[in-house]
């Protein structure tokens, strides 16, 4: 009996089944990028991780809609109240409109999650889309009691919240102690507590984003959005809402405020935070000199690595340590993710060629296939048991060992069976490719391929076999290119 699937919930800090609110359909939102910069890796390990999550959940049967949405607004650099906005900063140092900026940040984000074999979301939703619908839902929480306006800017009343709701509960925070340590900002004066924060923002006559409002010209604040958004696709409560750790706090508090503050229901049932990447044992940050864009990473140009890890190492490498857990970078652990890709990839390359071969005279071997059976069976098991993709790697492994003896001829096909040998298969290709999301990468680029083809070239024209000689130009004819046989040696261009 395979258990029903648990995650651990951010929420009730405990593992708890899973029990869709309205069953076989899952709402699930994710914090997205704030774009006005390239996506860094700790974002994209959040992601690949909620890919797992959404593909896993398909696989069940369940009827996902995944809504991931792109902060294009709101997010200042002080990651509160104070500072510029950090699309508007990056616009005014680029000499850009601020859109152009968006689209330029969101395309790399799209090609990053590409690159990685990441599913697209049901809904992408952009925060200056929803600019009417955050206006709306300032209006409600200012109407139920929560919120007040201070010289043209709208903020959150935390101690009225905290009279009936518990604002902290997520993160573990006690109001008194985060009042206790807030530091004196800009704009504090404004506020009834200092610990309120703002849901509409008055803007200032610099201030490159801005929208009419009934408060006055200003702009949303950063936390809105995601309650705007999450509820107007997935309803006032939904089944899942993820993202990073570093968002539990004040990010996630705060839109679990807005939304019960405006319809008095909690928001979310499951929460889910992924843990933060270090290197080599140090956290990863800009200032240690330690930070890589996923771009270094697969192109090798980062003074820390030995050498480029391709996509799917990268992606394997990520799923051998369970998304709540730190994630450390080294060239070694990288080099061994690589070399456990490899023989994954090996397996499914064995396995799609494959297929069953009836055996006189070889009996039904029962053992042989309880054990099958009882791996894929702990595939199962270590994904129901909070998406744990590291064990499920293990028990892939496991598998693959019989796929290699059906090779080998030392486990026959008549010893498992046609059913044992579909299950086999089935699971092999269901949790490698459908569920982690790997896939086979070409060992060598095409420029390489060429310089292979020219040197069996070369050896064919000095061994005098002509035929070879015309079948390879053949073949290169074909892909548009085109051979040059030269005084220096042999050259090859693109067909013009």
């Amino acid at each position: 009996m395979i258990p029903k699937l648990r995650l651990f919930n951010s929420l009730t800090k405990q593992k708890e089944e899973f029990v869709p609110i309205n069953a076989p359909y899952v709402g699930m939102y994710v914090c997205g990028p704030t774009v006005y910069n390239d996506v860094h890796l700790g974002n994209v390990r959040t992601f690949i991780s909620f890919d797992i999550i959404y593909r896993y959940l398909l696989h069940l049967g369940y009827k996902v809609r995944y809504v991931r949405n792109i902060t294009d607004v709101g997010h200042l650099t002080g990651d509160t109240d104070d500072g510029e906005d950090k699309i508007g900063k990056r616009a005014k140092l680029m000499n850009l409109e601020p859109m152009e900026v968006v689209q330029k940040y969101t395309n790399g984000f799209h090609q990053v999650m590409d690159i990685f074999n990441a599913l697209p979301p049901s809904i992408e939703p952009t925060a200056t889309g929803h600019i009417l619908e955050q206006i709306e839902m300032i209006k409600t929480i200012i109407e139920q009691g929560y919120a007040y306006e201070s010289k043209g800017s709208v903020y959150f009343d935390i101690g009225k919240f905290n009279e009936k709701y518990q604002y902290g509960k997520l993160s573990g925070r006690v109001v008194d102690d985060l009042i206790a340590n807030t530091r004196a900002l800009d704009g504090q004066d404004e506020k009834r507590n200092p610990l309120d924060f703002a849901i509409w923002k008055n803007a200032s006559t610099e201030h490159i984003m801005r929208w009419n409002s009934p408060w006055g010209i200003g702009f949303p604040g950063w936390h809105l959005e995601c309650s705007v958004m999450s509820t107007k696709y997935l309803g006032e409560s939904f089944d899942i809402h993820g993202g990073g750790m570093d968002l539990k706090f004040p990010h996630h508090e705060c839109e679990i405020a807005q939304s019960v503050g405006a319809s008095g229901k909690e928001p979310v049932k499951y929460w889910l935070h992924t843990n933060m990447l270090t290197v080599n044992g140090q956290k990863m940050s800009k200032s240690l000199g330690n930070s890589f864009l996923p771009s270094e990473l697969i192109t090798g140009t980062h003074e820390l690595l030995d050498k480029p890890y391709s996509p799917m190492t990268v992606r394997f490498f990520m799923l051998q340590s369970h998304y709540a857990s730190t994630l450390d970078f080294s060239n070694e652990a990288l080099s061994a993710a690589n070399k456990g890709y490899k023989k994954l990839m090996n397996g499914l390359k064995l396995i799609k060629e494959m297929k069953f071969v009836p055996e006189e005279g070889v009996a039904l071997n029962q053992q042989a296939v309880d054990q099958i059976n009882g791996l894929a069976d702990n595939c199962y098991r270590a994904m129901n048991d909070d998406f744990n993709t590291a064990l499920t790697i293990g028990h892939l492994f496991n598998l693959l060992k019989k796929i290699n003896s059906l090779q080998t001829g030392g486990l026959k096909y008549g010893e498992i069976g046609q059913e044992g040998f579909d299950k086999l298969k089935s699971t092999y290709l269901n949790f490698v490719e459908e569920i982690l999301g790997l896939k086979e990468e070409l060992a060598v680029e095409p420029k390489n391929l060429i310089g292979i083809l020219l040197t069996l070239y070369k050896e064919a024209k000095e061994a005098k076999n002509y035929e070879k000689v015309d079948e390879i130009r053949s073949l290169l004819k074909n892909e548009g290119i085109t051979l040059k046989d030269m005084k220096q040696g042999i050259d090859w261009a693109y067909e013009e």
